[in-house]
């Protein structure tokens, strides 16, 4: 592959993992490639330690299922794999089904710049279960990045407590489409601009940038270089005043805003990126006060993350913006999100009635939610959101009906909540049917006025970077009560094995 494939690959088909190649072709060779599943991807733990995550990815999903497709090229790869035991791995037959293949799913996903929260559905697949299950890994890789990096975002802004932030993390992201998906996320959750000039090209967001250390050094004087780049770039003026020494070049600084202002231009700002800039930034905006320009601005930037952005402001730091890059687009302390992708339930054709399916595990908080999910969510009398209910699209019974209006609390069966007063709205929306997007890509912009909208009216509570209220997740009583005998019955069944006792 190319470099600059690497953003859009044209082989979207073989960014999976093996495995579903191979449980494809076993699919395909039991007589099951038309047996209808419903997978559902979600996430179980919190991350960055925060009470939400915030929706991203999902304006990607309809391009990824309208292109999978496998070239000739990908089938003489596929052809030349050899099994560890000898002979090819995949039987002409399933290749000449792979040649001419398309997908045929519907997909329903919560709509991007959503918050969601712990085990409720992020995006709902149904269709051919062989389908489904080669979107697996692609569709976790786009989804949970995106998410990941947006909730990081998120909680970044919220530091910065109204100052603009830029993403600056191209150059220390994990690759080229690393660092396109973290400039697409982080504006969808709001920094206002970022230096990757691809980013902004493709998907329209604003690019800031102002000037390397190298650029100072490369003048006989700190001043010299400040006029240079002042003659340059009048208009987008900000100068970097930490290459030798923050005060000198505070002062070099003061000199080329007064020359500039003969001229009838201005100096948009200074950037600080080392040092104590509580300290550093207060001396600075005393300097620029003192001589008649309050109108400088002051950026810092230097591995800042949400809690230095919220300490340096405690300090009382008069910073006016900030460059966020290394922590934000790597997600420094959390690089997973640990999204999943789960079958929850399954029948013959699309003529049957779904069969809710539940996965085991020895540890009680990976055991699945059955069922086709959807998820409403409820909000008290301000437009605040106080719970979320996953139900069973096949099995709730009609609006106002009584088992529709009690929650059970997926991870404490003794939390139960009367949601019959409250307003909601339903979460999952249709992006893909038969295959197929089911409208025009949503802006960009439009996700991230929902995220704003979104952030500003969750209590401040869920909001708390340490120690946040826990939102309240929990499945509609009649659920609840499936899985449990789900449950019961399949744990009644592995009991039966000797090795069980």
């Amino acid at each position: 592959m190319a470099l600059t494939d690497i953003s859009h690959p044209t082989d979207i088909a073989m960014l999976t993992d093996l495995y579903e190649l191979t449980m494809a072709q076993g699919l395909w060779e039991s007589g099951k490639a038309n047996e209808q599943g419903c997978f559902t991807a979600f996430y179980r733990d919190h991350p960055f330690g925060s009470a939400y995550a915030v929706m991203c990815g999902t304006a990607e999903l309809p391009e990824l299922v309208e292109n999978l497709r496998f070239t000739p090229e990908d089938i003489d790869y596929l052809a030349s794999l050899q099994a560890p035991a000898g002979g090819a791995m995949f039987k002409p037959g399933f290749l000449d089904y792979l040649r001419d293949f398309r997908a045929h799913v519907n997909i329903d996903a919560v709509p991007e710049g959503e918050l969601v929260f712990p085990r409720e559905p992020m995006v709902r697949v149904t269709g051919p279960a062989l389908e489904c299950q080669l979107l697996e890994t692609a569709l976790l890789n786009i989804v949970g990045f995106q998410t990941l990096v947006a909730t990081k975002t998120a909680r970044v802004v919220l530091a910065a407590d109204g100052r603009p932030v830029a993403e600056f993390g191209l150059r220390r992201a994990q690759g080229p489409d690393g660092g396109l998906a973290v400039a697409r996320a982080s504006y969808v959750a709001g920094c206002s601009s970022t230096s990757n000039v691809l980013a902004g090209r493709r998907y329209g967001i604003p690019v800031f940038g102002t000037h390397a250390h190298s650029w100072v050094m490369s003048f006989d004087s700190e001043l010299e270089a400040f006029r240079a780049f002042a003659k340059s770039s009048p208009k987008n003026c900000t100068l970097l005043i930490d290459t030798y020494d923050v005060r000198e070049g505070c002062e070099h600084a003061i000199t080329v805003a007064k020359e500039m202002e003969a001229v009838g231009e201005r100096l948009s700002a200074i950037r600080i990126d080392s040092g104590d800039l509580a300290k550093l930034s207060k001396y600075v905006r005393g300097r620029f006060d003192a001589e008649g320009l309050p109108y400088v601005g002051i950026s810092v930037s230097n591995d800042l993350d949400e809690y230095t952005i919220q300490s340096l402001l405690d300090q009382g730091a008069p910073i006016d913006s900030f460059g966020v890059g290394t922590k934000l687009a790597t997600c420094y302390d959390q690089p997973a999100l640990g999204g999943v992708y789960k079958l929850s339930a399954r029948r013959a054709s699309d003529a049957e009635p779904w069969t809710p399916v539940v996965k085991l595990s020895e540890q009680p908080y990976k055991r699945t939610i059955p069922g086709v999910q959807r998820v409403r969510r409820y909000y008290d009398g301000f437009g605040g959101p106080v719970c979320d209910m996953i139900y069973d699209e096949d099995h709730l019974a009609g609006e106002g009906a009584a088992r529709g209006n009690t929650l059970v609390a997926v991870n404490d069966a003794a939390l139960v909540t009367d949601v019959s007063e409250l307003e909601y709205r339903e979460l999952l929306v249709p992006i893909v049917r038969d295959g197929s997007a089911v409208a025009p890509r949503e802006s960009i912009q439009d996700a991230r006025e929902r995220c704003a909208w979104a952030l500003d009216h969750l209590d401040a509570a869920f909001k708390r970077f340490l120690y946040p209220q826990t939102y309240v997740v929990g499945m509609e009583q009649g659920l609840a009560q499936v899985r449990d005998e789900l449950v019961r019955k399949n744990m009644a069944a592995a009991s039966a094995f000797p090795w069980a006792h």
